[in-house]
């Protein structure tokens, strides 16, 4: 039997990071959003394994098809095979959560877990599996629900991503020298830190816009809200700065994880 689901990308709100724990994590006080940009997976329950198609960046061996996976990892922690197809749309590296996404929908198409169980996988996992509008904390493990809002918000995709280990890494350095926060987003200073061409992008996209850039989780992914029209942006699909061209997507909420597993 074959299942056929949707797993949308979330996109962070707001975002305050607390100290540093002994554990060397941090809790999160966060607001997110599922928006309805999405990979597809296509599941069958009497196989095994995992192909993964898609963008550019899978076909350069960015993401790995092998147990470490979160699609993988999601099938392990329910206790589950099954060959799994998944068309990645989200991309990698911006601060979208598209691993936490896939491994939501895995979660969702096996009944879903205790939201403490799903943060063991990441923790942008819990609210991947629920979706929506929401105000997580802690390790991502706590969860709840807001009234959904419609927004329409503008993505840029500088082509190069940010990692979120090193992210956090860098703005406890930061915090050490009393910086590291911001009003939307603690890891702004901190991305642009490990990727200063992230500054350069900023700049460029705020000057195409209007308005004041957001940072996607740990980056690299950008965003501003707003209709593409009344920004200016419609039809635009791509930014360039010097010699390199980033992607722009237009994207909207949605109200819950969408794309519930479809039997054929």
């Amino acid at each position: 039997m074959t299942s056929t689901l949707l797993a949308p990308a979330k996109l962070t709100w707001s975002l305050k990071v607390g100290a540093r724990r002994a554990d060397g994590f941090h809790d999160l006080d966060s607001e997110m959003v599922t928006l309805d940009l999405a990979d597809l997976l296509v599941i069958d329950s009497d196989g095994d394994g995992l192909v993964v198609t898609g963008e550019q960046h899978v076909r350069l061996g960015w993401l790995g098809a092998g147990p470490d996976n979160l699609v993988a990892r999601a099938l392990s922690l329910v206790d589950r095979r099954a060959k799994v197809s998944l068309h990645k749309r989200i991309p990698i590296g911006g601060g979208l959560g598209g691993g936490s996404a896939d491994a939501g929908a895995i979660l969702r198409w096996a009944g879903g877990v205790p939201l403490r169980d799903a943060a063991r996988l990441g923790g942008d996992v819990p609210f991947c599996m629920v979706g929506g509008r929401a105000q997580i904390r802690g390790l991502g493990e706590v969860v709840a629900p807001l009234d959904f809002e419609e927004r329409s918000v503008v993505l840029l995709i500088p082509p190069f991503g940010v990692d979120t280990r090193s992210a956090y890494q860098a703005l406890d350095e930061l915090r050490s020298r009393g910086k590291g926060h911001h009003d939307r987003n603690d890891l702004t200073e901190a991305a642009m830190m490990v990727e200063p061409e992230l500054a350069t992008w900023w700049d460029a996209f705020a000057q195409t816009s209007g308005l004041e850039p957001v940072l996607a989780g740990s980056g690299s992914t950008l965003y501003v809200e707003g209709d593409p029209t009344d920004l200016g942006l419609a039809g635009v699909s791509t930014l360039r700065v010097g010699d390199h061209e980033g992607t722009l997507i237009v994207a909207r909420t949605v109200p819950g994880a969408f794309g519930e597993p479809r039997d054929g």
